[in-house]
């Protein structure tokens, strides 16, 4: 199933939540996704820190043609052409690649680089990003972020690097997109996953 890059936003701010998966190998990797999936969170990004993470978004994207997956820590265009024709339909950086930024586009793929202050985000904006990722999240808080969105209202800002099950509602709160988190959501506890799932997603 094919989708277009503001389709692939959408689900992300609809979710609110981008399950991230660093594993120790592929086979362990496509198991954490699969399972964050089956559990619910259909976004899920595997970090090309792992070892063969390409093999094992291919699988994933075949195994769960519904889900959006994504490739996080894309450095470079060799790289984000192989995780575009993988399956991924997002691409994640650590820092800003308008290299990775003009292939993840040519082969339909939304981007989002990772920024850390307010010139990063609109050098990000102004070279096509879809979202930001702000990174590392640690470094900051839902306050700084409220007072960045009030400087840059237009800016779709994912915080990632720190995010917990705890206080993901408070970056959402402050403007959030959506946030990225590692082990705490794709570590497969099915009760953590979908009761943050309906925190952040109440139903009217």
């Amino acid at each position: 199933m094919s989708m277009y890059r503001w389709q692939v936003m959408n689900r992300i701010a609809e979710r609110r939540v981008v399950g991230i998966v660093r594993a120790i190998n592929a086979e362990a990797a496509v198991q954490a996704a699969l399972t964050t999936v089956d559990t619910g969170l259909d976004v899920v990004e595997v970090s090309l820190t792992t070892p063969g993470a390409l093999d094992a978004i291919a699988e994933i994207a075949r195994s769960r043609p519904e889900a959006v997956i994504g490739a996080g820590t894309v450095l470079d265009e060799p790289t984000a052409r192989l995780a575009a024709l993988a399956g991924a339909r997002f691409l994640v950086s650590p820092s800003l690649h308008w290299q990775v930024l003009s292939t993840g586009h040519r082969y339909g793929l939304a981007v989002l680089p990772g920024v850390a202050t307010a010139t990063e985000i609109v050098t990000a904006l102004e070279s096509g990003a879809d979202a930001v990722k702000l990174f590392p999240a640690r470094a900051s808080s839902p306050d700084v972020l409220r007072d960045l969105l009030q400087a840059l209202p237009q800016a779709p800002v994912v915080p990632t690097g720190g995010i917990t099950v705890e206080n993901a509602p408070a970056w959402i709160a402050a403007g959030a997109v959506a946030c990225g988190i590692g082990s705490a959501i794709t570590s497969g506890d099915t009760t953590t996953v979908k009761t943050l799932l309906t925190t952040l997603n109440p139903t009217p």
